[in-house]
């Protein structure tokens, strides 16, 4: 239709319709050029419809799926939601050792200071309240300064070793004594020993001091000597700071207590000849060495997220740098 309106608006020979002399033919070729514009338009547009029907996908035809693990830039896909970092909140409840209240608290800052929506709450009762604590569900973490019993993993006990420490033999300054066997100390315990010059010291009767029945120290002090029961103590007392400040006040006395609780308030001695020190820990040669330990009831892995993520922190570098920054000896290298 178009080329024959062509041929009409710029052929020279374009006559005025018949009986209308009044029209110019100059007029009628600007209306048959304007008709032949829209037609084109029209084709154009038409053209132009049918690529966009082409290109729309058909009814029922569904759209491309993306390969897994690619978006859009910006696309808030449920994929890129898990790769983000948990946020945890709630509190978390930790019961149990004394030896181990120093290390856990100094976690527990750290802890929150990542994770700030939740609160950990530590109580410093001693190992085997902290164990009960988790047995019976009341805590999410019992912490002990030995290692479980054969009852208490039968019960659901699981625990996990967080790190080494030393127990430290100290004594009060005016003893004279820097230095014991093992078989020394335990004369001194069992009370075969009760003056210090018996021993190269000062004339001082011994004044003997350790922890509470129940304490996971106590426990690992008796056995790690073979006096299990066997000690006649003068004081029993609950914590390693009241132990420590016994000791330095009271002439003649003497007490063991973790390495990271030492503040040079007391003398130190050596053990068969070995410095009390983290690397003769490590390397197995000090004598009094314990695991300090996490406990659960059941495995990590069914603990809820806030559990989980505690112990991914506190068996991680960071958290095993805090350990060694206390004074005890990490079970990763940090």
């Amino acid at each position: 239709m178009w080329r024959r309106l062509l041929q009409m608006g710029f052929c020279r020979q374009s006559k005025a319709p018949e009986g209308d002399s009044s029209v110019p033919a100059r007029q009628w070729g600007r209306r048959a050029l304007a008709l032949v514009l829209a037609g084109l338009g029209i084709w154009i547009l038409a053209g132009l419809w049918g690529y966009r029907q082409e290109s729309r996908p058909s009814e029922g035809r569904g759209r491309e799926v993306e390969p897994e693990g690619q978006s859009e830039p910006g696309d808030q896909s449920e994929s890129g939601r898990q790769s983000e970092p948990p946020v945890l909140s709630g509190t978390l409840q930790i019961f149990g050792s004394t030896s181990m209240d120093r290390v856990m608290n100094a976690l527990a800052q750290a802890f929150a200071e990542k994770y700030p929506q939740v609160t950990v709450v530590i109580i410093p009762a001693g190992s085997s309240a902290g164990i009960e604590a988790v047995l019976s569900g009341s805590a999410h973490i019992g912490c002990s300064s030995r290692e479980l019993t054969e009852e208490e993993k039968a019960a659901g006990a699981v625990e996990q070793v967080l790190a080494l420490d030393g127990l430290a033999v100290c004594v009060e300054v005016s003893c004279g004594i820097t230095e014991l066997t093992g078989g020394q100390l335990a004369e001194l315990y069992t009370g075969a020993v009760r003056n210090w010059s018996r021993l190269g010291g000062s004339d001082l009767p011994v004044v003997l001091v350790g922890r509470e029945a129940g304490s996971g120290t106590r426990e690992a002090f008796e056995r790690l000597l073979g006096l299990t029961d066997l000690c006649t103590y003068a004081n029993e007392l609950n914590s390693t700071g009241a132990v420590l400040a016994r000791v330095a006040s009271v002439p003649g006395a003497v007490g063991y207590v973790s390495f990271d609780g030492l503040d040079g308030s007391v003398t130190v001695v050596t053990l068969d000849g070995v410095e009390a020190s983290p690397e003769n820990v490590k390397s197995g040669a000090y004598p009094l060495s314990r695991p300090l330990v996490m406990v659960t009831k059941g495995e990590i892995s069914g603990q809820e997220q806030i559990v989980q993520a505690w112990f991914d922190f506190a068996l991680g570098k960071e958290g095993q740098s805090i350990v060694e920054e206390t004074g005890l000896i990490p079970v990763q290298e940090p």
